[in-house]
């Protein structure tokens, strides 16, 4: 596999999961009692902590795996239900994050209080850009290397690439959530919503149905 054909297939795969516009939009809410001058720097830690955390999973995700026994189609099996079950909720609800945007809202100052870039790692990064689902993939996707040789250096340089690239799309979605924000009316959203939502809902049934694969496989030569 070369590093071109390993970014393109991580790309998108973390790309739909991490839903960086669907993310500006709770990002915008979540930081609207910070002062403005606050934003861009937040912003810019979420990125870097969520690429952090793509970094992580990519490279030692399946030693950790493989540490505690865990197999790889026992890791699609969970992890793409996790991933459909929640787009299945977002797709059924749109507008599932309008409570918790509601007691942002309402909450008195003094809640609010204290030193905003503590919001970046929780819970801007975790587990609103890269939670359980991005981290199931993204393990998903490191399982997949070369056994070795120049094969695994260039799968290696072509995921990584693309966590940076997603990193980076992150930092300039959030950046300039204010403006996204106002760009998108009510019904912008929840088309943009809607659409995402069915996208990590196929791609949560292909990491599930991959996993079934395996299993059944195994049982197979066993």
């Amino acid at each position: 596999m070369t590093a071109v054909s390993a970014f393109l297939l991580a790309f998108p795969s973390l790309f739909s999961i991490i839903n960086p516009i669907g993310g500006a939009l709770i990002f915008g809410e979540a930081t609207r009692n910070v002062a403005a001058a606050d934003r861009p720097r937040i912003a810019g830690r979420v990125g870097f902590y969520s690429l952090l955390v793509m970094l992580g999973a990519l490279w030692g995700g399946a030693y950790v795996l493989n540490f505690f026994g865990v197999s790889l189609g026992a890791l699609r099996i969970a992890g793409g239900a996790v991933v459909a079950l929640n787009a299945w909720h977002l797709l059924m609800t749109p507008d599932r994050h309008e409570d918790r945007r509601r007691r942002e809202r309402d909450a008195p100052p003094e809640e609010n209080a204290g030193d905003a870039l503590e919001l970046a790692f929780f819970p801007l990064t975790m587990p609103y850009t890269t939670g359980p689902g991005t981290i199931a993939v993204a393990i998903t996707l490191g399982a997949e290397r070369p056994a070795g040789g120049i094969g695994l250096v260039a799968f290696f340089l072509g995921v990584s690439a693309a966590a940076a690239v997603n990193a980076g799309v992150v930092w300039i979605a959030y950046r300039f959530a204010e403006r996204v924000t106002g760009w998108m009316g009510n019904s912008a959203r929840n088309i943009v919503s809607r659409l995402t939502a069915f996208l990590l809902l196929c791609i949560g049934v292909q990491i599930l149905v991959a996993g079934l694969g395996d299993v059944v496989a195994g049982w197979r030569e066993g």
